[in-house]
């Protein structure tokens, strides 16, 4: 579709199919390419809605780490749905994503009527934790900026988190190393630093405020958020866990079947039910 101009950054979404809009949001060193070889199933279903978050794929690059804040991109999310004309969208989620995705949903619950968050967290709770990953990313995003994308994918794909991948068909780990490979190295490197793990305020004590329907997915093989993602279902009033066998952190990826086959189960089912109040 293009760029679309929001909150003085501009943003580039796809959009395609009919039917209630979903916000498809992917995760750090994604773009809207992710869904790609997902959309004609989610399209028979829905109208996609797949923006580039800010520092990816072709969105603004801002210099400034702060414009890349999570309250400002969930502010940039609000003002794209309403430059098109979406009042209420279910939100799926990846990792970074989700994590967006659940923020949008506590600061603009109005405009959410189902979330999808997969391999997701509301945060790190503890406050030392909290400052190491910080630091962690700020040291990885001058790494970024100082030695390139190239050497950053290189250690990115070694991390134990995409071990799984390792066995992904080789056209489809060449498509994903392209997509890793086509961000310039200030847009990731602002990125953690606006909206890393570490940057972001943790939610865990406002998952209760969630009202509207939820499915937490997580990979079989990526033990860390499968507990995570039942601990948070267990602060939900309307969520509910589904783990995707042989899978690890990205089963969208690893086993798309399963993963569209659970998303659609959930969300054609509860798109018509009212949130509880």
């Amino acid at each position: 579709m293009g760029l679309i101009a929001v909150n003085g950054v501009r943003l580039h979404v796809e959009r395609g199919g009919d039917g209630p809009p979903l916000l498809l949001l992917h995760g750090f060193t994604g773009s809207a390419a992710t869904w790609e070889p997902l959309l004609p199933a989610l399209q028979a279903h829905f109208h996609t809605v797949a923006p580039d978050l800010i520092g990816h794929g072709r969105s603004d690059v801002p210099a400034d780490p702060a414009r890349y804040a999570m309250d400002r991109c969930v502010a940039d999310l609000v003002a794209l749905l309403d430059a098109l004309d979406i009042d209420r969208a279910a939100v799926l989620g990846y990792s970074m994503g989700g994590r967006t995705a659940l923020h949008l949903a506590l600061a603009a619950p109005e405009r959410v009527s189902a979330l999808v968050l997969e391999g997701a967290s509301p945060g790190i709770a503890d406050p030392d934790e909290r400052a190491a990953r910080v630091a962690s990313d700020a040291a990885l995003a001058d790494r970024i900026e100082r030695e390139g994308l190239q050497a950053f994918v290189d250690a990115w794909e070694r991390l134990p988190l995409f071990a799984s991948q390792q066995r992904l068909p080789e056209a489809t780990r060449a498509r994903l190393r392209a997509q890793r490979l086509s961000h310039t190295p200030r847009g990731l490197a602002n990125s953690l630093r606006g909206m890393g793990a570490g940057a972001m305020a943790p939610v865990h004590d406002r998952l209760g405020e969630i009202a509207v329907p939820v499915l937490l997915i997580a990979g079989e093989l990526d033990g860390k958020y499968v507990e995570i993602s039942r601990a948070m279902a267990g602060a939900m009033p309307q969520a509910t866990v589904r783990i995707i066998p042989d899978a690890g952190h990205a089963p969208h990826l690893e086993q798309p079947e399963a993963f569209v086959e659970a998303v659609l189960g959930f969300l054609v089912e509860k798109r018509e039910r009212p949130a509880r109040t």
